[in-house]
C-alpha cells in the first residue's frame, strides 16, 4: 500500500449508486458491463477530487447539476462520501439547493487512533469545502486527509481529435505534473529532460525507452520553444525517417500510450492515480506494456482502473479486481473469492473466468457463481 492512501470508500446517492462501501488496495481493477457503473464511481472520485481543489460549484456546473448527478437523476437525497484513510476519516454529505447546486449539509474530519480519537465538524451551508482552513489550523487528520485526497487525479486521454488539449501549445512554465487531459505534456516531458536532478532524467529515458518498445519507429521527442514564445507542442523525430513531425503524425494509440507513460513513470506520482479504460486503441502487446507500467506505479501511489480488456484484466490478480454489476437499477461492488477461483485458475487465465462469467460483471449476471 501506499504510504498514505485510501482504505475504503463508501459513496451513497451517487448516480447509479444507491450504496455501496468499496474496499480498495494499492493496485485496483474496475471491471463490468457496460452501464454497471464502473464509470460512476470514477466520476465520484472526480467528484472528490473538485471538493478537495475548491471547485465543486464548478465540477456540479459542468457535470449538468445536482440533479443529474444524484442517485437515478435525482438530488433529492443528497449525495454522501466517506472515507476511510485510517488514522483518519473523511465525511461530507451534500444536499440540492437553489439553482440545481449542492451544498455543504455536513463536512467532518475524525482521527480514529484509540488513543487520542477526535471527530471535527467543519459546519454546513458552505459552498465549498473548508478543508484546508483546517489544515491551516494544523488539524493533524485533516492534514493527512488533505495529503491524500489533494493528488486525486482522473485522466482520459481519449481526445486525440485534430484540436485535441495534447496536440496545442502550452506554456512551458506549466511543467510540475501531467494535467488530467495531458494538455501540458510536452512542457513536463521537456522538464524532465532538460532537468539537473538524476531522477528527473532517468524517467526521461525510461519513458522514451518504453515508448519504444511499442512504437519503434519513434525515436525521440523534440521539444524547443517555438520562436522564443515560452510555449512548446509535442513534436517527434523518426528513427529511419528525415525530418520533424507533429502529436497529429502520430497513430491515436500511440499518443494515447505516450500519455499513460508519461503519467505513470514520471519521478513525483499523484497520490491517488485514476484511469477509465486506459487500454482504447491500445496493441494487444503495448496492453502487456500498461500493465507493468501500472503495477509499477502502484509500488508509490495508488492506482485505480475500468477496464473491459480480457488482455489487460490477465496481467493481474484476482485480489486486485473489484467487480462492479447492476440489480436493480443500482450498482454493487464485490471482491471474487480467491480461494473459490484458485482450481478454475489452474486452468484458465482471469479474463477467461470473466468471459465464462464465473466472477460475474457480466451483461445480466447476478453476480459471481463463486461468491465469498
Amino acid at each position: 500500500m501506499a504510504r498514505h492512501s485510501l482504505n475504503a470508500i463508501t459513496i451513497e446517492g451517487f448516480t447509479s449508486i444507491r450504496s455501496a462501501r468499496v474496499p480498495l488496495g494499492s493496485l485496483n481493477v474496475l471491471v463490468g458491463a457496460n452501464g454497471a457503473g464502473k464509470s460512476n464511481f470514477i466520476q465520484a472520485l472526480g467528484l472528490l477530487s473538485s471538493i478537495v481543489d475548491g471547485d465543486l460549484g464548478l465540477h456540479v456546473g459542468l457535470n449538468g447539476g445536482a440533479a443529474e448527478m444524484g442517485y437515478k437523476g435525482t438530488a433529492l437525497s443528497g449525495i454522501e462520501l466517506d472515507l476511510d484513510m485510517s488514522p483518519a476519516n473523511y465525511r461530507i454529505r451534500l444536499a440540492p439547493a437553489a439553482n440545481d447546486e449542492l451544498i455543504f449539509d455536513l463536512e467532518e474530519i475524525s482521527r480514529t487512533t484509540p488513543e487520542s480519537p477526535y471527530r471535527h465538524a467543519l459546519g454546513q451551508g458552505h459552498r465549498e469545502s473548508r478543508l484546508d482552513q483546517a489544515v491551516d489550523d494544523h488539524d493533524e487528520a485533516a492534514e493527512l486527509i488533505h495529503t491524500v485526497l489533494k493528488g486525486c487525479r482522473v485522466y482520459h486521454f481519449d481526445d486525440t481529435s485534430r484540436d485535441a488539449p495534447v496536440k496545442r501549445q502550452a506554456p512551458t512554465a506549466d511543467n510540475l505534473a501531467l494535467r488530467d487531459d495531458a494538455a501540458n505534456l510536452a512542457p513536463v516531458l521537456l522538464r524532465l529532460r532538460r532537468s539537473e536532478r538524476p531522477e528527473d532524467k532517468a524517467a526521461y529515458r525510461r519513458i522514451t525507452s518504453t515508448i519504444r518498445l511499442v512504437a519503434p519507429f519513434f525515436k525521440d521527442f523534440v521539444l524547443d520553444d517555438e520562436y522564443g514564445t515560452d510555449r512548446v507542442r509535442l513534436r517527434w523525430v523518426h528513427k529511419e525517417l528525415d525530418g520533424i513531425f507533429s502529436a497529429e503524425q502520430m497513430s491515436d494509440g500511440t499518443l494515447r500510450f505516450v500519455c499513460l507513460a508519461t503519467l505513470l513513470m514520471q519521478p513525483q506520482l499523484p497520490g491517488l492515480v485514476v484511469l477509465d479504460e486506459p487500454e482504447l486503441g491500445l496493441h494487444p502487446y503495448a496492453i502487456v506494456v500498461l500493465a507493468d507500467m501500472l503495477r509499477r506505479a502502484a509500488a508509490q501511489s495508488q492506482v485505480l482502473i475500468a477496464t473491459q480488456s480480457v488482455t489487460l484484466m490477465n496481467q493481474f490478480t484476482v485480489d486486485d479486481l473489484i467487480v462492479v454489476e447492476q440489480h436493480d437499477g443500482s450498482s454493487s461492488f464485490a471482491k471474487p473469492n480467491p480461494e473459490a477461483l484458485r482450481t478454475w485458475l489452474e486452468d484458465y487465465s482471469l479474463g477467461e473466468l470473466w468471459e465464462k462469467n464465473l466472477i460475474g460483471g457480466q451483461p445480466g449476471s447476478r453476480g459471481s457463481v463463486l461468491n465469498d
